[in-house]
């Protein structure tokens, strides 16, 4: 059998790198936006055939994740998998808010998602298989104060991903929404200021675990629905977030 073709468009931080490893250790070749230096070199040690793009950090207007897309198909002709990471992080208050940052949030939070999703099902549906995950937040199940612009857009995400699923499912190609909240990665600490270890311990005791998650852990429970052994699971937002939102 033919190696199962990964896509991972961030692989810089959150759960991109730990899952790259996880994938690669599961015998899968890997198409890889912006990796982490070193990444490359490390997964094709685990047996990886590789592609790696740079430019992946705004999926907004949908042509970065096309070129991603256009390169593994060039390079392994097909694609099995693929996780999408999504979004940026903005809070403030609702009576403060103003309608150029719900845009932002718009572009980052839904329409990436929108053209990701439409590049992938073109390849995937065609083929009559694939498994996609998005990543988006789990403040889209359970708002957070100070994030409602945020928490809004992060929902509708999570309700286009459940809803592409069920027009697909018949097609052999399964999507789930993976939302993490109370994550450690840069992106969680600056928003919440938790690079003060005093506020850290404050913002950790708000989870039912009072601590935070690690990106390993995500990039797990993330291949259990991408790597092939499981693909009766579809339609579903899955919260990481240490009991925070169910």
């Amino acid at each position: 059998m033919s190696r199962r073709v990964a896509l991972i468009t961030d692989t810089n931080l959150h759960l991109g790198p730990d899952l790259a490893r996880t994938l690669a250790r599961r015998e899968h070749d890997l198409v890889l936006g912006d990796p982490l230096p070193g990444l490359v070199d490390e997964v094709e040690a685990l047996g990886a055939n590789v592609v790696a793009l740079t430019g992946m950090a705004d999926l907004g207007d949908g042509m970065a994740v096309r070129r991603l897309v256009d390169a593994g198909l060039e390079r392994f002709g097909k694609l099995d998998a693929a996780c999408v990471r999504t979004g940026v992080i903005m809070g403030g208050s609702f009576m403060k808010a103003d309608l150029e940052t719900l845009r932002t949030l718009q572009t980052a939070n839904l329409e990436a998602v929108f053209h990701s999703l439409q590049a992938l099902l073109g390849v995937m549906v065609p083929a009559g298989q694939g498994q996609i995950v998005i990543v988006t937040s789990a403040t889209g199940r359970k708002p957070m104060p100070n994030a409602s612009l945020y928490s809004a857009t992060r929902a509708g995400a999570n309700m286009m991903v459940r809803a592409a699923a069920l027009e697909v499912a018949s097609k052999g190609v399964s999507i789930n929404a993976l939302g993490t909240a109370y994550l450690d990665y840069p992106g969680f600490i600056k928003a919440t200021g938790s690079d003060d270890p005093e506020v850290r311990r404050e913002v950790e005791r708000q989870t039912p675990m009072h601590r935070f998650g690690q990106p390993a852990e995500i990039a797990h429970f993330a291949a259990s629905l991408l790597d092939g052994e499981n693909q009766f699971q579809t339609g579903q937002f899955f919260s990481l977030s240490g009991g925070w939102s169910d």
